[in-house]
């Protein structure tokens, strides 16, 4: 199993931007999507990015889709969530989180929380109007 350890969150002011670090150990990193999901008190947690670690494929949800990159240092085992033009309801606790794809070709990343295996600790970001 992948652990995940995130960092960078913090508050920002509307149309700012912050960038969210995670970073995996303990198992073998290529083979997984590694994504992030965000959670406001009485709400589903949402998937809002995703990475396949094999490739370097990307798939976004459609709220963050132009404002928000994720990408990785796979010689560090690491992803990162950079967060522009950040909106007031952009706020919410982040997690970083391992959904094991495989190999093939057409792996995909679910941002679905009921495929997630591993979950980070999470990481708070708040954006003020």
């Amino acid at each position: 199993q992948v652990q995940l350890v995130e960092s960078g969150g913090g508050s920002v002011e509307a149309g700012g931007s912050l960038r969210l670090s995670c970073a995996a150990s303990g198992a073998f990193y290529s083979g997984n999507c590694i994504g992030w999901f965000r959670q406001v008190p009485g709400k589903e947690r949402e998937g809002v990015a995703g990475i396949i670690t094999r490739d370097g494929r990307t798939f976004y949800a459609d709220s963050v889709k132009g404002r928000f990159t994720i990408s990785q240092d796979s010689a560090k085992a690491t992803v990162y969530l950079e967060m522009n033009s950040l909106k007031p309801e952009d706020t919410a606790m982040y997690y970083c989180a391992q959904e094991w794809v495989g190999f093939r070709s057409d792996t995909y990343c679910s941002l679905s929380p009921e495929r997630i295996a591993a979950w980070g600790q999470g990481t708070q970001v708040t954006v003020s109007s």
